[in-house]
């Protein structure tokens, strides 16, 4: 039984360590698993042959780093198409000839964020829907054509998407949740850093793809932070920090430095999956706000960012989506509504880090480990 993990966003974004670490975590837990796993990447081309060749080698470069080498088909296919057809397409990694020997026997395809589309998808045994963004993704479902019929089962990242205060548009689909996955064996406790550093990594910048009353609402991370501005002088003791891509000459870059807040750059300082976790790692919790339709609509929806907080023992302060209900009481997240929840809740990781890192770990590893949702999905 080979295990193909379908992915078309982590070649092509060179400098998202953490965009990488996304699909990077499904595959240590399939290896930790022991099963026959084969990372499939699509990498549309560009008219930069140079620009895509530099992609293409530091995908393999992170794969080899952390011991994926020879369990990955890159298909590199020119011109960029909806349509996925193996005949046009140049396999890197592994041949063309095995890729097909391995699709001619039992297989499954986790579909990651509906990566691989017809007539390829068509050439897989078990094809399984994995949605990594219930909002945009069930919204888009009821408008076009989103992989609903060529699927045999569907996954969500969504938990609330049944319960009864979810929004959510309304779907046909036997739709079952998992959890964000996080490979706990990479991502360990660490010690409580010197800073108190409290960051997130994002795009600040994010347009709407959501209609909401007649409107296209701005999902942005500057929308969904306007409330919290103020953190900085509310919790001096506390350094707030954003790695988000923002540009030197941006005025918001001013904005958010006179009201308290560093900027850095995510891609210097999480370009790769490696830097990404030690990111994290500097920090001593994160905080981060929400867009408004995942609180609104009660997706249920966490990051795969806090999951990996957790996993470093680093405490999570953020907005409730609907989640809280399917978490442990003691889940390591502190779930806001706010400046003033907040602000409590940064002085409460300030003052009892300790107890606040132990349920931070621990949760990850009751829940979110890799490798206990990878068997859920699977059925393994």
């Amino acid at each position: 039984m080979t295990i193909f993990l379908g992915c078309g966003f982590a070649a092509k974004y060179r400098e998202g360590g953490g965009n990488f670490s996304v699909p990077l975590q499904w595959m240590l837990g399939l290896r930790r698993l022991k099963l026959d796993a084969i990372w499939l990447e699509l990498l549309p081309a560009t008219d930069d042959l140079a620009a895509d060749e530099a992609r293409i080698k530091n995908f393999q470069r992170q794969l080899r780093a952390h011991g994926l080498a020879g369990r990955y088909c890159l298909l590199y296919h020119k011109p960029a198409s909806d349509t996925h057809d193996l005949t046009g397409m140049r396999c890197i990694g592994i041949s063309k000839r095995k890729l097909l020997d391995r699709l001619n026997g039992p297989n499954v395809l986790l579909n990651l964020a509906y990566s691989i589309h017809p007539p390829l998808l068509l050439k897989f045994e078990r094809r399984v829907f994995c949605d990594l963004d219930p909002s945009e993704i069930f919204y888009w479902m009821t408008k076009m054509e989103m992989g609903q019929s060529y699927h045999h089962e569907f996954w969500t990242i969504g938990l609330n998407v049944h319960g009864s205060d979810c929004r959510l548009p309304k779907s046909h689909l036997d739709w079952k949740t998992f959890y964000p996955l996080v490979d706990t064996k990479l991502y360990r406790s660490k010690a409580r850093p010197r800073i108190p550093k409290i960051t997130t990594i994002g795009q600040w910048y994010w347009s709407g793809a959501v209609e909401v009353a007649g409107e296209f609402p701005d999902l942005s991370k500057k929308i969904a932070f306007e409330p919290y501005l103020d953190l900085p002088s509310r919790v001096p003791e506390a350094r707030f920090e954003l790695a988000m891509n923002i540009a030197a000459g941006d005025q918001e870059r001013q904005r958010l430095q006179r009201r308290g807040w560093k900027i850095v750059d995510p891609h210097r300082v999480a370009r790769t999956p490696r830097a990404y976790r030690r990111y994290l790692t500097s920090a001593l919790a994160e905080f981060t706000a929400i867009k408004g339709v995942d609180v609104a609509w009660r997706t249920g929806w966490i990051s795969d960012r806090a999951a990996a907080f957790l996993a470093l023992g680093r405490p999570v302060i953020t907005e409730d989506t609907g989640a809280k209900g399917y978490l442990p009481a003691k889940h390591g997240f502190s779930f806001i509504r706010g400046a003033d929840e907040a602000e409590a809740a940064v002085k409460e990781v300030l003052r009892d880090w300790p107890r606040l890192s132990k349920q931070a770990r621990d949760s990850a590893v009751e829940v979110f480990d890799s490798v206990k949702n990878l068997r859920r999905i699977l059925d393994f």
